[in-house]
Parts: structure tokens; C-alpha cells; sequence
């Protein structure tokens, strides 16, 4: 049977980027929905084979101006409860944290661009083992910041946040940072969001080269993180 993969996207050029072709090429069935317009309730996506929660600019804890947050929490909470494997990146990240009963805030600072993680001991021997490799480096793309919830393994940090990933049971992983980003795409991300890169002052030309640096070698990276961790959710 064809494995299926659903991803909840918030933005239209924040999508699965480095992940789409790998899950294709591994045979699997991508769709998307439209996190503030298409039915969260739909059955589909408690059955998909994996759910990934993308990220997108604006805050989880903001359901009284973005209702459709409700519905996207509730729609994680049953996936969780259910042990389906779920991939939360950023808002993703964000929102499988306070589903678990975690505080999701404000982190006070903003944190934009290439850097790098520091695997804990429980991370190092996960799938995102590749990061220890001294060249590795990660998008940061946030503001807003988390608690490790109740239960959870905390799997990255860095110097500004403690928590920069986590898993929760057989088959969750929730990541602060965009290791699924493509940098060869990144200009969309860099016109996406315009205004917040301006209000916190960040140096665009400087980003772009970092990206453009990057890009040869992140795919790899990507691969070799997303490949591993599929391999550990799926049992034939």
C-alpha cells in the first residue's frame, strides 16, 4: 500500500520543501491543506500514514484572531493521543507543545538565520544524529518559543533557546528550527516575509549569501536527518 503524508501549511511558500522529494521518492503520497481554510475535522488526517504541522508567522496561542488554530490544535491532540507519527516544524513545533500542556510565548528576541544546534545526548542518538558534524547548521526562523512539554525528550538547544526540538512517544518530533527549508528557494521567504525581516533588522543581502553557500550541501543534510527519522516511524 502506498504510504500517505499530509501536510498542514499556514503559508504558501513555507511547504515540505526538502522533504517533498524525498518522501516521493520513497513512494509516498503527498497532499496538502490549507491550515486556515480547508476542514481540520476531516478524518483524513487522523488517518494519514504522517502529518507535517509547517510553519507559518504567526502565534499558536492566538486562536481568538485566527480561530482555525482550534481546530488545527485539536486535530494534533487526536493524532497524538493515537501515536501517528507527526512532524511539527516552527508553528508546528509550537503547536504539538501546547497541545501537550506546554507554555508557548514570546521568546523575547528574535532568531533569523543559518546556526547552529547542540544535540543532547538523547538527540545524538536520534535521527537527528547528523547535526553533530561540526559543519552542520540549521534555519532559524522564530520568535516565539516553547516549553519542553510534560514527557517529552528534549532533543537540540542552542544559546539563545533550550528547547530547539524534541520527541514525544513512538513517532513525534517536533523541531523549532527549519532544517526542511531549501535555501536555493529562500528568496520567496525573504520577499514572504519582508516586513518582519526589516523590523528586526536583519542584513537580507548577507542572509541571502549564507543561503546561497548553504544550499549545496543542506539537501544532504536534510536527507540524511528526514531519511532516518521515516525509517524509525514506519514499520512494514
Amino acid at each position: 500500500m502506498t504510504r500517505t503524508a499530509i501536510a498542514l501549511r499556514h503559508v504558501a511558500f513555507e511547504d515540505l520543501g526538502l522533504i517533498e522529494p524525498l518522501l516521493t521518492a520513497l513512494g509516498w503520497s503527498i497532499s496538502y491543506r490549507d491550515a486556515s481554510l480547508d476542514d481540520l475535522a476531516d478524518p483524513a488526517l487522523q488517518q494519514a500514514d504522517l502529518v507535517a504541522v509547517l510553519g507559518g508567522p504567526i502565534g499558536i496561542y492566538e486562536g481568538d484572531s485566527y480561530p482555525f488554530l482550534k481546530g488545527e490544535l485539536a486535530a494534533i491532540e487526536r493524532r497524538l493521543k493515537a501515536n501517528k507519527p507527526t512532524l511539527g516544524i516552527c508553528l508546528g513545533a509550537q503547536a504539538m507543545a501546547q497541545v501537550l500542556g506546554a507554555r508557548v510565548a514570546f521568546g523575547g528576541t528574535k532568531e533569523i538565520g543559518f546556526g547552529r544546534v547542540s544535540l543532547t545526548p538523547e538527540g545524538a542518538a536520534s535521527a537527528l544524529a547528523p547535526l553533530v558534524d561540526p559543519h552542520a547548521a540549521v534555519l532559524h526562523w522564530h520568535g516565539d518559543t516553547f516549553d519542553l512539554p510534560h514527557g517529552a525528550t528534549r532533543l537540540a538547544a542552542n544559546e539563545t533557546y533550550p528547547n530547539q526540538a524534541f520527541a514525544y512517544g513512538p513517532g513525534a518530533l517536533a523541531l523549532q528550527f527549519h532544517l526542511e527549508a531549501d535555501p536555493s528557494k529562500l528568496e520567496r521567504w525573504l520577499v514572504g516575509h519582508a516586513v518582519e525581516l526589516a523590523k528586526a533588522g536583519i542584513d537580507i543581502p548577507a542572509l541571502r549569501k549564507d543561503a546561497a553557500q548553504r544550499a549545496p550541501t543542506y539537501a544532504a543534510q536534510a536527507i540524511a536527518v528526514f531519511g532516518r527519522w521515516l525509517n524509525e516511524i514506519v514499520r512494514d
